[in-house]
């Protein structure tokens, strides 16, 4: 096909090229493509103008604005350093109920807790707080410690059995192993243990036996009524929690091999700000999520 040759519909020339039939046309290029093209490097020129742009040997040129993206970030991070001041500040020196009461300060503790969560609390309690075997559910109301304010509070500072002067310091004894009472002898009081939070019903004898048993070795922590003592972190062993487990396995192994939990010191390690944060997240935020 000739170039010279031309459209009948359009008056055009043609390219020359034809694709089954269709005829390409040599047509100019839309004056709208022509504006885009020069405005867009009368643009590209302008920049280079005003803002750092082109790498030198050793620099680079700074632009006649004169602008510094690192100037820039620097001085969003020292704002950002000198708000965390001012709320962490502001945490340190209020209760926890001074800070339910102030909606900003619990706006940075809804925003900052979860992450908190997650780097410190989570490896042992999961994301969610429910715990596992061996780490207590913390969104029931079953304290070991209390679930206060202040009771908490001092859990994740001082911790539990951890290195901390102050610690708080929770064991119990095996049984078992230091020959305190013998196999069948546990076995008796487990099936009464299960007994009070229902999950057996052993015969009459057993668990009197059991229940004999119990008032003589396990009432000076639990109680004579089994329900727990706060100022020893002894669980209440009535209601239907269990950190270890309540099948009948769970609980020999608990009473022969004893059972000594453990939870850091966060003192030193996390600010009190964070320990308040930590705190309400715990009391507040996380039973509600569930």
């Amino acid at each position: 096909m000739s170039v010279e040759e031309r459209d009948p519909l359009t008056g055009h020339k043609t390219t020359g090229h034809e694709w089954n039939g269709i005829t390409e046309l040599n047509t100019r290029v839309p004056r709208a493509v022509w504006w885009a093209i020069g405005i867009t490097h009368v643009w590209a020129l302008i920049i280079w103008i005003l803002l750092p742009s082109w790498p030198l040997i050793t620099t680079y040129t700074k632009g006649l604005l004169g602008v510094d993206q690192r100037e820039l970030v620097q001085g969003e991070i020292q704002a950002g350093q000198r708000y965390r001041a001012y709320w962490e500040a502001n945490l340190a020196a209020a209760s926890l109920d001074e800070i339910r009461g102030e909606q900003a300060l619990m706006d940075v503790v809804v925003a900052s807790a979860p992450t908190l969560w997650g780097d410190n609390c989570a490896a042992c309690h999961g994301m969610l707080g429910v715990g596992g075997p061996g780490f207590p559910n913390l969104t029931d109301d079953a304290w070991l410690w209390g679930g206060s304010d202040e009771a908490v509070l001092e859990s994740i500072r001082v911790g539990i059995n951890a290195t901390h002067p102050d610690t708080r310091v929770s064991e119990m004894l095996a049984f078992g192993q230091l020959d305190v009472l013998t196999r069948d002898q546990i076995r008796a009081v487990a099936a009464y243990v299960q007994s009070l939070s229902g999950l057996a019903n052993p015969n009459p004898e057993v668990r009197a036996e059991g229940q004999t048993i119990f008032e003589v070795n396990c009432t000076s922590c639990h109680g004579e009524d089994a329900t727990g003592m706060n100022e020893v972190g002894a669980p209440n062993l009535t209601d239907e929690f269990w950190i270890y487990g309540g099948s009948d396995e769970a609980i020999f192994t608990s009473i022969h091999d004893g059972r000594r939990g453990w939870m850091p010191a966060w003192e030193g390690r996390l600010s009190e700000a964070q320990n308040k944060i930590l705190a309400l997240y715990l009391l507040d935020i996380l039973p509600d999520a569930q």
